[in-house]
């Protein structure tokens, strides 16, 4: 079992995974609809997942598929074909608590992809409390840096 939800954590769900194995859709409609350069996805069952606290809002993301999300924080949650035959969906990796725990094993919709956003282990990386202005901001308002 694992579980996740939307950033505000008013929409909350559960479900059976049989692996960790996930993907990268590189889509231009998955690029648009996350606001990032792909999307990550993990692909489960239809009936293995319960929303525990309410279902997201769905969007008709094109003539083919839905995209739910939460329409109050913005958190993209889901990606799945309309048709009846539909038996599985896509929950987005983001949205799990755990995400670290899940591998990309491919990749989608290559005709989208970038490639400099593929390998960026050589470029430098700043931890959020080493950003005076995000660490002083965070402390300021909250008190304590988010988890």
């Amino acid at each position: 079992m694992a579980t996740g939800g939307c950033q505000c954590g008013r929409i909350r769900y559960s479900v059976a995974i049989e692996d960790d194995d996930t993907y990268l859709c590189h889509c231009r409609m998955c690029e648009r609809a996350g606001g990032g350069v792909s999307l990550a996805f993990k692909n489960v069952a239809l009936a293995a997942v319960t929303w525990t606290t309410r279902e997201p809002d769905e969007y008709r993301s094109s003539p083919i598929a839905q995209r739910g999300f939460r329409r109050e924080c913005g958190t993209p949650l889901t990606f799945s074909f309309s048709d009846d035959e539909a038996t599985d969906m896509d929950l987005t990796v983001g949205s799990f608590d755990e995400p670290g725990r899940f591998r990309p094993t491919h990749h989608f919709g290559m005709e989208s992809r970038h490639e400099a956003w593929l390998d960026t282990t050589g470029l430098p990386g700043i931890r959020s409390e080493d950003n005076a202005s995000t660490r002083d901001r965070w402390m300021k308002t909250v008190g304590k840096l988010p988890d």
